[in-house]
């Protein structure tokens, strides 16, 4: 059989299905990036009649506010195509759809991290789906070490700026314009009505909210004080161990994002003690009545700006 004859062989299994819920644009390589992403979202939408426009990455030990979520579909990342499993601790490896209020939405509980030995790209593919989805705005939430001193443990900040230590970026290799161009701007990263909205809310609920820059390491081991004092000096006012490759992600696909760290440990150096990861998940516990409020109180403004 010729080259050319084979070329128009047909091949069901690959073919994009014509019911499918999520639009297609352009024809592109059937196995790449655009398509699987949008494989993931047409199951996603298979089980749920819900179409969010806001979606949550709820970081280590914050997952629990996906859980007072109304009407609620369950999904394990494992059933969902091409979607990577989390392995960390305080990471329950869930997508809940449901509603905060009237308003659906879709919250990840836990992520995947560079230091799971995923690359940037898997760890910023949830972001395509969502992209895919039709979601305009994405609340990313993390445990970070406090690195400014009046970042106390228990604080909750909202993230103004990051610094990409990580050494990777999601968007490496070929660009598909069907998510956004190749070179994008990252000058408003996180968006500054969102940053507003969220700390003229904490301020009425009388939490006291900072801003702050995040800086992302690759992990999985803590700072050195040393690197701690580097951080500080180069304007980092969080540090952390994701994040970042979600924020590329979703600003490449004209997502808007609001950042919000919970200040689980000072940082190295800050106090004469060790870090551990036990800390963590009892300090995202302790405070997680003041940030399940602040995102109940900021998820109606977001919808309203996205509406």
């Amino acid at each position: 059989m010729s080259a050319k004859k084979s070329s128009r062989t047909k091949t069901p299994r690959k073919a994009s299905p014509r019911t499918s819920l999520v639009p297609t644009g352009a024809r592109g390589v059937a196995d790449g990036e655009f398509e699987r992403a949008g494989n993931a979202a047409d199951f996603i939408f298979s089980q749920t009649s819900l179409r969010p426009r806001i979606a949550l990455v709820l970081g280590s030990g914050l997952g629990a506010f996906a859980d007072g979520f109304a009407g609620t579909t369950k999904i394990p990342y494992a059933k969902i195509p091409h979607f990577p499993q989390s392995t960390a601790i305080g990471h329950a490896g869930k997508l809940v759809i449901g509603k905060v209020g009237a308003i659906p939405v879709a919250g990840m509980q836990g992520r995947v991290h560079l230091y799971e030995g995923y690359s940037a790209k898997v760890v910023a593919f949830p972001i395509r789906v969502f992209a895919r989805m039709g979601v305009k705005a994405l609340i990313l939430t993390n445990a970070a070490g406090g690195i400014k001193r009046e970042f106390s443990q228990g604080r909750l900040v909202v993230i103004s700026d990051h610094i990409n230590l990580q050494g990777v970026n999601p968007l490496t290799g070929p660009n598909d314009e069907r998510f956004g161009l190749r070179f994008h701007d990252m000058t408003a990263a996180y968006d500054k009505r969102f940053r507003e909205m969220t700390v003229d809310e904490a301020n009425r609920l009388g939490l006291g909210m900072y801003e702050g820059v995040y800086a992302a390491l690759l992990g999985p081991s803590y700072e050195t004080p040393a690197e701690i004092r580097y951080l500080r000096a180069i304007g980092a006012d969080l540090v952390g161990m994701s994040t970042v490759p979600e924020v590329i992600a979703a600003r490449h696909s004209g997502i808007r994002v609001l950042g919000i760290s919970c200040v689980t440990n000072a940082a190295a150096g800050i106090l004469d003690q060790p870090l551990n990861h036990l800390e963590v998940l009892e300090t995202a516990e302790r405070v997680k009545g003041q940030f399940i409020g602040l995102l109940k109180a900021v998820i109606p403004r977001i919808a309203e700006a996205v509406a």
